[in-house]
């Protein structure tokens, strides 16, 4: 016997599809917000397009300009961005990402005039601990030797910045060393960290996250660098000692720009011939 189902209980083809539709897409945003929230360095809303836009590479001259002036407001000795989302990496939970560690101020006269504030990276890892012990060795250790000091006339200062963005923690570190009548020495040592796959982050990986060209960034990098070296030679005409650049230094190539600093809009590369000379010289890049 052949039973025929009332029309009403029946479902058309065309709803079929619509639904098999819906379903399909539902699935589809799922997985993205899911890829989104675990592997992608955005957030779902830069996804969609409706978040404000990030000014990497399209800042004008006038603001490229303003932030090397404010270079050294930067330092402020905390870190600007932790929603606390990195707890479960803290080796200490009731510490920052990153904190002072070391803190002191003195003045002892014709001896020493310190003020220093030495930051530890708060996170459980080897490569971390490694940072840590540089940190140890090149700065508090020479803290350590000027408060030891007589009749040396120093002048020592550490100050520290550190940002949380797209799960790279960034921490840049200064030092001003003025010697007696030797010449002033800043370094500036800075530390980059992965905290989605728990590694050091090169400069090249940042520019792909960031969309920024590599090949069009080392010509702005040669470019700054030999305005700065002419500027050097203009000087040395007039008779002034200026720290002079090798244009064709390796040390300019983005491979081995070992110290960056990244905010949520910025990148700041930095060239610190301090850091294996005595001069306070610096050459920044900002993207």
């Amino acid at each position: 016997m052949n039973v025929t189902l009332p029309e009403k209980n029946k479902l058309k083809k065309k709803q079929i599809i619509i639904y098999t539709s819906i379903i399909i897409v539902c699935i589809i945003c799922l997985v993205t917000a899911f890829y989104v929230q675990f592997y992608a360095r955005i957030s779902f809303s830069e996804l969609l397009g409706i978040s404000e836009k990030k000014q990497f590479g399209n800042k004008t001259e006038e603001e490229i300009e303003e932030l090397k002036s404010d270079f050294n407001k930067v330092f402020i000795n905390n870190i600007e961005e932790d929603n606390g989302d990195n707890d479960n990496k803290k080796s200490d939970k009731n510490q920052k990402l990153v904190y002072t560690q070391y803190e002191k101020k003195e003045s002892n006269t014709n001896n020493y005039d310190l003020e220093i504030h030495i930051p530890h990276i708060n996170i459980k890892s080897e490569i971390v601990d490694e940072y840590n012990k540089e940190i140890e060795d090149i700065f508090v250790n020479k803290a350590r030797n000027v408060l030891q000091s007589e009749n040396k006339n120093i002048i020592y200062t550490v100050e520290y910045v550190a940002n949380v963005q797209d799960d790279i923690l960034s921490l840049m570190i200064r030092s001003n060393l003025k010697e007696g009548v030797s010449a002033q020495r800043i370094i500036i040592q800075t530390y980059n960290y992965d905290l989605r796959n728990n590694k050091e982050i090169n400069l090249e990986e940042v520019l792909k996250i960031k969309n920024i060209d590599k090949s069009e960034l080392q010509g702005k990098i040669t470019d700054s660098i030999k305005t700065e070296q002419k500027k050097v030679e203009d000087l040395e005409k007039l008779g002034y000692n200026v720290y002079s650049r090798d244009v064709s230094n390796d040390m300019y190539k983005i491979e081995n720009s070992k110290e960056f600093y990244l905010t949520n809009d910025t990148l700041y590369i930095i060239y610190a011939y301090g850091n294996d000379n005595f001069t306070s010289e610096i050459d920044l890049i900002v993207i």
